[in-house]
């Protein structure tokens, strides 16, 4: 093995990576993506090289496995002890040498030792993160290390130097997520996010179908999508909270009866769910749940109200699980607007006066800024009046929605002819044909369903592949400013009603089966001859917000966007950058560096890292992938050289870890165990 394991001294909370290691999904509880390392700099980084690559399905993890191989692994990798973390392309974990790439140990267990359950095994999911823990007792050789993960519908406890499972851990090592919900039958259960360990509780969120499918045909009813918290070193279920209040519970109330029968909808609707990760406060014992849409995402005929706690922001206390504060971003969801992302937690100073703050980047393009102590906003959030009126039956939304006044929103809100493409007036007409029949509005405005004749549906942005994504935001806890990339796109959602297929839902999305059968499963949407964009630039961006002041430090296209300025009626318009290139990996910061994925731009055309000045948003360097980046980047210290690792695309997807030649690394370090001296695929200067 190329590097000696060592385990140091607990890290507890904190702002940032420490100790040159990457021990949470998003560097810290506090989500921060950031790390104190600075040997990679403005100066070097184009010298970047492949240290290694590792398949996501490392030979001696296959071990005989036929199953067809993933075509996408988003995970991030934690750094401990020399050891890298992953979640594998077949939904098991696994340790490599951080030196090189090779396989220590992968857990080959899918969940408890019982034939009569693994019969019954969701399996072959990569997940996008793990978590690390460490016992404070003990002495650095003894001490107990453990890699909390969850595969299929098992959470499970890994011993972090040999992979072993803890017997004691649940039944036989591992927790059966499908129990455990206080007296709901739950078959299915699957998460493709990270745990997080909070003051020796691990916290679990839940992954459910958007669509509906043969398990759960055309049915209001939907699968809970309860946050749960567990001892992590018995796993032992310690609470609950419900997401979907029952009866007796603050925020019940907000659940209506469906005028169409007799039980309220709190007793059926599900999801609500928390599919991304929570970010925790050690110091404070709070965890902050980003919670989802209820069912159904875009038909809210059945579930009038609010719908608390769905699309909010929730703190719970990490020991019982009980509500300290919360904030709903959207009442009576129909737009998917859920928070796909744990919030960014930070120390700032607003006025003079320091504050404990949460921040919180959302598929509408808001950012909101909260107390994380108290849940008072920073800056006022005004209550004001959107559209009302809809043409599917049933549907009552909401008169008002919560609208940040700080920060500015990040990207473009609602659809207008004013927004359409203008690059020339010939352009600007065929945008304006391409939308004839659409509704068109400002943010929040209510889905309509295509009728003929009438309206070909409501067409919104940003859609519910949001704004901001999964890959949530980055905070520098030096400078207080945030990073957040985004998208700059628009969809139409397809309704049709359910019937005859033996369930009780009026409304849904997508399209009918035998509509799909028949290969005319797509959505109607306004298209652009030969490819060309609907609304003006920038496609994509980045944005750094000042979180002291909820100023706009700097906002930049991401990539020049040629695909678009080399389209045959605009390249003879010499456009400036109109972005287009980000990919949804994730921004990772360190001391010197903004670096982001990219898609297009490299010295072939193809994928890249490109590395920005945090200060201005400037573009410094630029190194080629080998393809295209999937999961979020970290960057770890080993052997005296600093590391940046991702998983990137290809037929199977791959681990690959860059590093500067020994020659390039700062003074006063070791040279690496191994020397990166393979070219990033031709590392360049950045535009």
């Amino acid at each position: 093995m190329g590097a000696a394991l060592s385990w140091g001294a607990p890290v507890g909370a904190q702002s940032g990576a420490a100790a040159g290691e990457w021990r949470a999904y998003a560097a810290d509880k506090a989500g921060s993506k950031y790390s104190p390392l600075d040997q990679i700099t403005k100066h070097n980084a184009a010298d970047l090289r492949i240290a290694w690559r590792q398949s996501t399905i490392p030979d001696a993890v296959r071990d005989g496995n036929t199953m067809r191989p993933p075509r996408s692994s988003q995970n991030t990798p934690l750094m401990a002890g020399g050891l890298l973390y992953v979640s594998t392309g077949l939904g098991s974990i696994a340790a490599l040498d951080a030196a090189t790439g090779e396989v220590v140990w992968y857990d080959d267990q899918t969940g408890v030792e019982s034939d009569a359950l693994r019969g019954n095994v969701q399996r072959g999911n990569a997940v996008r993160g793990l978590a690390y823990w460490e016992d404070d007792a003990g002495g650095p050789a003894d001490r107990d290390v453990r890699v909390i993960g969850v595969v299929g519908p098992y959470l499970v406890a890994l011993n972090a130097r040999t992979g072993e499972r803890y017997p004691g851990f649940g039944d036989g090592g591992a927790v059966d997520l499908r129990r455990g919900y206080h007296g709901r039958a739950v078959e299915i259960f699957s998460w493709r996010s990270a745990p997080l360990v909070v003051n020796d509780v691990v916290i679990v969120g839940s992954y459910v179908h958007d669509f509906l499918s043969a398990v759960q045909p055309s049915t209001k009813a939907g699968l809970p999508g309860d946050v749960r918290g567990y001892d992590v070193r018995t796993g032992e279920q310690l609470w609950i909270f419900r997401t979907v209040p029952q009866e007796g519970e603050f925020g019940n109330d907000t659940w209506g009866t469906d005028p169409n029968e007799d039980q309220p909808s709190w007793e059926y609707s599900g999801h609500t769910n928390m599919w991304g990760s929570p970010s925790g406060d050690e110091e404070l014992g709070y965890v902050y749940l980003p919670l989802s849409t209820p069912t159904n995402d875009y038909y809210g005929g059945h579930r009038p109200g609010d719908n608390l706690f769905a699309e909010s922001i929730v703190c719970v206390d990490v020991e019982t699980g009980r509500k300290v504060w919360h904030f709903q971003a959207v009442h009576h969801g129909l737009w998917d607007y859920d928070f796909p992302a744990g919030p960014n937690l930070l120390d700032v100073t607003v006025d003079g006066r320091p504050i404990q703050a949460l921040a919180q980047v959302s598929k509408q393009g808001f950012l909101y800024a909260f107390d994380r102590v108290t849940g008072d906003p920073i800056w006022p959030i005004e209550e004001r009046p959107v559209p009302t009126d809809s043409n599917i039956p049933g549907e009552v939304p909401a008169p008002t929605q919560p609208f940040p006044t700080r920060p500015a929103p990040f990207e473009y809100q609602g659809t207008s002819i004013d927004d359409l493409v203008d690059f020339t007036p010939e352009i600007r007409e065929l945008a304006i044909q391409a939308v004839e029949g659409f509704r068109l509005g400002p943010l929040f405005t209510p889905p309509d369903r295509a009728v003929p004749g009438a309206t070909r549906g409501t067409l919104f942005r940003p859609p519910g592949a949001g704004a901001a994504s999964w890959s949530g935001a980055a905070v520098d806890p030096d400078t207080g400013l945030l990073y957040v990339p985004s998208t700059n796109h628009s969809t139409v959602i397809r309704f049709y009603s359910p019937e005859g297929q033996g369930g009780n839902l009026r409304f849904t999305h997508g399209a009918p089966e035998d509509v799909i059968l028949a290969g005319d499963g797509g959505r109607d949407l306004p298209l652009m001859p030969q490819g060309l964009p609907l609304w003006k630039p920038p496609y994509t961006r980045l944005t750094a917000i000042d979180m002291n002041t909820g100023d706009h430090a700097w906002m930049i296209p991401t990539g020049d966007g040629d695909r678009i300025r080399n389209h045959p009626m605009l390249r003879d318009l010499d456009l400036p950058p109109v972005g287009g290139d980000a990919s949804r990996s994730g921004p990772l910061l360190t001391k010197t560096l903004l670096i982001y994925a990219l898609t297009a731009g490299g010295s072939d055309g193809g994928p890249r890292l490109a590395a920005y000045d945090k200060a201005t948003g400037a573009e410094i360097a630029s190194i080629d992938l080998p393809a295209g980046a999937l999961g979020a980047p970290m960057t770890y210290l080993l052997d005296g050289a600093q590391h940046i690792a991702l998983t990137v695309g290809g037929e199977v997807p791959g681990l690959i870890a860059f590093r500067l030649p020994a020659s390039d690394a700062s003074a006063g370090t070791e040279p690496a165990a191994t020397e990166g001296n393979e070219p990033a695929a031709t590392a360049g200067q950045g535009h």
